[in-house]
């Protein structure tokens, strides 16, 4: 069977449980499949930028952010800001009591927070972030993911559906297969960074 969009994946999945009744369900088995990816997935692919204006205390992160990567403000010249705990910046407060160009940023909710605050206008901020995996849909009907390891996406549902049957015998099976998977696309995108690059000696010379 063909596993590459939202309604091959639907039907693939309905064909491994051998159920004709869960037609309603299996939506939502993936979106929580989507979510479990979310949190152990980290790929190049999921990396992009973005910019924002800087000229409070606090800017929204992008509606499909997870982690961030890197974190710059394009003053002159370009200051990289250093990611700190909430608790460490509340303590560098004390410290920082006046405004300038903003040198550290934490993670508040789905806010990012500087200090010091900007106090020379409006600055340009450039985020580099893990997004979300676009989820599928009925109008979303593919993704990077269900592209490149379709196989993934199967598992990962397939555990999702675990508590709604309540006991499936083969759960440990998808269980091993899908953590192999992601395993397995962690170690390729990690040689894909690198390249065949590979660290060559040098002859040294004689004296």
């Amino acid at each position: 069977m063909a596993l590459g969009n939202y309604a091959e994946l639907k039907d693939s999945i309905a064909d491994w449980l051998n159920r004709t009744d869960l037609t309603n369900v299996i939506p939502d088995f993936i979106t929580l499949a989507e979510a479990q990816l979310n949190k152990e997935v980290r790929n190049r692919k999921m990396i992009k930028r973005a910019t924002a204006t800087i000229d409070s205390q606090y800017s929204a992160v992008p509606a499909d952010w997870l982690q961030t990567v890197d974190f710059v403000v394009e003053a002159n010249p370009v200051v990289t800001l250093e990611f700190i705990t909430n608790e460490q910046l509340d303590k560098l407060r004390r410290t920082y009591t006046s405004g300038g160009t903003p040198k550290f940023y934490t993670i508040v909710g789905q806010e990012l927070e500087v200090l010091p605050i900007p106090d020379s206008g409006t600055l340009t901020g450039e985020i580099t972030y893990y997004s979300k995996i676009p989820s599928l849909s009925a109008t979303n009907t593919t993704n990077w993911l269900i592209n490149s390891s379709p196989d993934i996406y199967l598992y990962a549902t397939l555990l999702q559906s675990a508590p709604y049957l309540v006991d499936d015998a083969r759960i440990s099976v998808w269980a091993s297969l899908y953590q192999k998977l992601v395993k397995d696309l962690e170690i390729a995108d990690q040689r894909a960074r690198v390249g065949d690059s590979t660290l060559k000696m040098k002859a040294k010379a004689l004296q």
